[in-house]
């Protein structure tokens, strides 16, 4: 689709690209028959597309999938999708707001904007894998691994549910209007967590707690974090001292000995 063709669709539909839904529509169909090959789309599947816009990536996975479910926040765009594909289950709505149906498979270029809170929602789902397309910066912080500088709350959270690699690195021509950063597509795939913790409530609570004062020694952070994950300020204390690791720092542990962390201080609060 060249960029005229897309930009006379946009004036039939009366749709200005929003700055506040973070709309930038992918019009590179090369990039989006990749990723429906990524996805290895066939006939008995159920595709969930969050934030379709202009159906670009829809039309090549209607041709492949069982069923098309697309999740569209823009009434306008929800409306032509509906006129033009007939085949596809379109949902008007807040993806974030509303009960996802069943799915097997999700492909999507999502909106910058929800992609974390998306990703999380998704991650809660049961289903087979998915192809998302993100900010490459986002992408990144996906992916990374203890001791990179892209290392975060992200990374161990995300590790915890599922695998994720990147798979290519997207120019910004490829959309419209064009964003202001590069663009990553990731695969991601839902496992059982590679580590136990006796309590994810509270695992999720400490690597929260740490990343948010990355830049201080870990026994610190604890510390200052003592009644989000301790029963008293004493305790921490005790819990700290017994450490070995209290005076490194959140970005040189690993998924696996941040859970290690979250159950020592459970049983130190006992």
């Amino acid at each position: 689709m060249s960029l005229s063709e897309v930009k006379e669709r946009i004036r039939k539909m009366g749709l200005r690209p929003s700055k506040r839904l973070g709309q930038h529509f992918l019009v590179d169909e090369a990039i989006a028959n990749r990723q429906v090959q990524y996805a290895d789309i066939g006939r008995r599947d159920t595709v969930l597309e969050i934030g379709p816009g202009l159906g670009t990536l829809t039309r090549i996975l209607v041709e492949r999938a069982a069923k098309v479910i697309a999740v569209e926040l823009d009434p306008l765009a929800a409306d032509y999708l509906r006129k033009e594909l007939s085949d596809v289950e379109v949902i008007q709505d807040d993806v974030l707001k509303i009960e996802l149906p069943k799915f097997d498979k999700v492909v999507s270029n999502l909106p910058f904007k929800i992609s974390s809170p998306v990703t999380f929602k998704l991650l809660e789902q049961e289903f087979e894998g998915g192809i998302l397309m993100y900010q490459k910066e986002f992408a990144q912080r996906l992916v990374a691994t203890k001791g990179d500088s892209s290392y975060s709350r992200l990374s161990v959270s995300t590790y915890y549910r599922a695998r994720c690699e990147i798979l290519e690195t997207v120019p910004r021509s490829a959309f419209f209007p064009e964003p202001r950063v590069e663009s990553s597509i990731i695969r991601i795939a839902p496992r059982p967590p590679p580590f136990e913790v006796k309590s994810e409530e509270h695992f999720h609570k400490l690597v929260k707690a740490l990343f948010t004062h990355r830049r201080k020694k870990i026994g610190n952070s604890l510390l200052l974090a003592w009644n989000k994950l301790c029963d008293s300020k004493e305790t921490m204390s005790q819990i700290v001292s017994d450490l070995p690791n209290s005076h490194m720092r959140v970005e040189q542990l690993s998924p696996e000995e941040l859970g290690g962390l979250s159950n020592r201080i459970l049983q130190g609060k006992v």
